[in-house]
């Protein structure tokens, strides 16, 4: 990583996923900064971002939402593009959904996941997935396969949205008020591969019912019931 100004941040939610980015970091492609939004891990994950060249941002509130947003707010590139911690996605591929948006193809890219082992996505996870694309879809006239953690857009545009959820809706609520601002919303496949560790949100079916439920709840809001910020 490159510590001259670059054009493309990468943000990376952690909670205790110090395996995940000993694969990760060193496979972040030249030129992109790279911003750790640390959420209170106990493990080395932040030892092993500053290692890695990472800065590391603390997120002292708790929920996915929170960490993605905190990374967000710090950084200062053009572009940003986030994507987990956990080395389920691979970091070669950022320039699938990052060139889309530096071109002006699109105003925000996500990368749908497309499991290349059958253990990369449990029954849970793809029922989920389903559920919520076809909640998302119908809400917005969109034709998504995935809420894909991986997604890119410009840095001033994405926070013109004023998110205001904290927790694991916050991927669907980027998605929604994209749509209802007028977004062009792209979609391209990346390959999606068995974690490392395991995870806080869809490790359990308790927390794949969290995730379901914080993201419908976002999805089923109006336009109107936005909250400025």
């Amino acid at each position: 990583m490159s510590s001259a100004p670059s054009q493309v941040e990468v943000v990376l939610p952690c909670l205790d996923e110090a395996d995940g980015l000993r694969w990760l970091l060193p496979r972040i492609p030249a030129g992109l900064a790279v911003i750790v939004a640390d959420n209170g891990s106990s493990d080395d994950s932040v030892s092993i971002a500053r290692d890695h060249g990472a800065r590391v941002v603390p997120v002292p509130q708790r929920g996915y939402g929170a960490a993605c947003h905190a990374g967000l707010l710090s950084a200062q590139a053009d572009v940003v593009a986030l994507m987990d911690a956990d080395g389920s996605c691979d970091p070669a591929q950022l320039d699938r959904i990052v060139q889309p948006v530096l071109d002006g193809s699109f105003e925000l890219m996500i990368g749908a996941r497309r499991p290349v082992e059958r253990r990369a996505q449990p029954w849970r996870l793809r029922f989920a997935n389903r559920v919520l694309a076809g909640r998302l879809n119908a809400r917005t006239g969109l034709a998504l396969h995935d809420l894909g953690p991986m997604r890119a857009a410009r840095r001033t545009d994405l926070l013109g949205l004023r998110l205001t959820d904290r927790r694991s809706g916050y991927p669907a609520e980027t998605v929604v008020r994209a749509a209802d601002e007028g977004w062009r919303i792209g979609e391209t496949w990346v390959d999606y591969r068995p974690r490392h560790g395991r995870s806080k949100v869809t490790g359990t079916l308790l927390g794949a019912w969290h995730a379901v439920r914080d993201m419908t709840a976002v999805i089923d809001q109006p336009p109107s019931s936005r909250v400025p910020t």
